[in-house]
């Protein structure tokens, strides 16, 4: 049974990337017409009311304490919502997928700060390889405007490392439904002014993709939360990398954008290094767990 859950973790964690990959195609493809802002407001708001009908069917409330903690996760994850498709629509799909994909080694650095969780001596060693990885996209060297729009996909992950500490400290005090409402809902507000003197009607097709975002990015939800609670978390973070491949795809199928060799460089080493990372995580993890007991054990006390 615990071999047969390990898969369905898997393979609801690539089904995750997938779907994910979609919305990052379909925010691409409506990116040419209609503003960046604008895609995040529809896709925030059709996933407010999406998440507000599930709240109501599973007869979640809403909290009456820790009201700002799930406004501040509510902007920070808005923040990233919208620096990121920003990023997909002034960048290659790969290389906006692969800044974003650098989240995780912000998540340790913020966990490191605010929820005081311990680094290992491997992971700082580590972490440095993501950065060079990082500049090699962003490529300040060609001082081009592409280097800006980098620079956004890289604060983009600064922002999702942001709200990805939050949920941690959250999950331990709300439902996920309403962290999520929180988000999207915040999301919403947030992008009513960005958009307003750029708002463009959109067309009966650019309607379809929209729908389709906000539909399509709760589905992602969906299944990988499923795989979290089927798997391991870091080996779901793993696997998620194998997202990367599928933006790839799309990028090289719809716009025929082949990655360069500093896209080719820097990806490997920001997916290798947080796939190293993950894995001393899990490693000292069990580690402090093994010493804890060990402490706390009768053998130990009589000692």
């Amino acid at each position: 049974m615990g071999v047969c859950n390990m898969k369905n973790g898997i393979y609801l964690a690539i089904l995750a990337s997938l779907v994910f990959s979609i919305m990052n195609a379909l925010v691409k493809a409506v990116s040419f017409t209609i503003p960046s802002t604008e895609v995040a407001f529809f896709r925030s708001l059709i996933g407010t009311i999406l998440i507000f009908t599930l709240m109501r069917k599973s007869n979640v409330s809403f909290s009456t304490t820790g009201i700002p903690m799930l406004i501040t996760r509510g902007v920070l994850g808005a923040l990233y919502l919208i620096t990121y498709f920003y990023a997909i629509s002034k960048i290659s799909l790969t290389d906006a997928t692969i800044l974003a994909h650098m989240s995780p080694i912000f998540v340790f650095i913020l966990a490191f700060f605010f929820l005081k969780e311990k680094l290992s001596r491997q992971m700082i060693y580590i972490m440095p390889i993501a950065f060079v990885g990082a500049l090699l996209l962003v490529k300040p060297f060609q001082f081009s405007s592409y280097s800006m729009y980098a620079l956004i996909g890289l604060l983009s992950a600064v922002l999702g490392a942001g709200a990805a500490t939050s949920i941690r400290y959250l999950s331990q005090r709300h439902h996920a439904y309403e962290i999520v409402f929180y988000f999207l809902a915040t999301a919403t507000l947030v992008s009513i002014p960005l958009m307003w003197n750029s708002f463009v009607m959109p067309n009966t097709t650019e309607w379809i993709y929209l729908v389709a975002i906000g539909v399509v990015s709760l589905v992602g939800q969906v299944f990988l939360t499923k795989a979290f609670t089927h798997e391991n978390a870091i080996v779901v973070e793993v696997t998620r990398y194998i997202g990367i491949v599928f933006n790839v795809l799309w990028g090289f199928l719809f716009w025929f954008e082949i990655p360069d060799i500093y896209t080719t460089i820097g990806g490997c080493l920001i997916v290798a290094t947080c796939i190293m990372m993950s894995r001393s995580k899990q490693k000292w993890t069990n580690q402090q767990l093994i010493a804890e007991r060990t402490h706390s054990s009768p053998a130990a006390s009589r000692k």
